[in-house]
């Protein structure tokens, strides 16, 4: 039987494990953060998309990690403090997790087999986004540059469906 991202499970910030089946018909945006890089302040837009669009179905869920240039080296509670605090940010906040070697999440394991990037399948930086359809798909996978409001008129369509 193939793997579904249903079938997977990661454990929130909060050290609760949270099955990813509980996001069955929703819209996903699945994005590896850090708190340190160039690209931070995209916390804002995806928080932005998250109020806008969490009433009609779309989840954003943040995976912080710390592989590139050590651009996440807080503690799981540092991080949720610094995500709140400076960004506002009420999507879910899992555990730190790796997203490239021999210790890759389950779940960036399955995003990267499902859409491969330019470079290939390894996650290049931070802020690398997956949209992933209702049904579970992986639709589309955007380099770190992408912000999130270039990514609203599809999740809109996704949305829609």
């Amino acid at each position: 039987m193939n793997q579904t991202l249903y079938d997977l499970t990661a454990t929130l910030n909060n050290g609760t494990d949270k099955k990813l089946g509980d996001y069955k018909g929703k819209v996903l945006l699945i994005v590896n953060t850090a708190s340190q890089c160039g690209f931070t302040p995209q916390y804002e837009g995806l928080q932005a998309l998250y109020d806008k669009y969490k009433s009609e179905g779309l989840e954003v869920l943040g995976f912080p990690c710390d592989q590139f240039k050590h651009q996440e080296p807080g503690t799981d509670e540092q991080i949720a403090s610094f995500c709140k605090r400076n960004y506002g940010v009420e999507f879910p906040i899992f555990k730190k997790i790796e997203v490239n070697g021999e210790n890759t999440h389950p779940v960036f394991n399955f995003l990267k087999k499902q859409a491969s990037g330019f470079f290939g399948s390894s996650i290049k930086w931070n802020f690398t986004k997956f949209l992933v359809d209702k049904e579970g798909n992986v639709i589309k996978r955007y380099a770190p540059v992408t912000t999130p409001e270039k990514i609203e008129k599809e999740i809109q369509v996704l949305l829609q469906k």
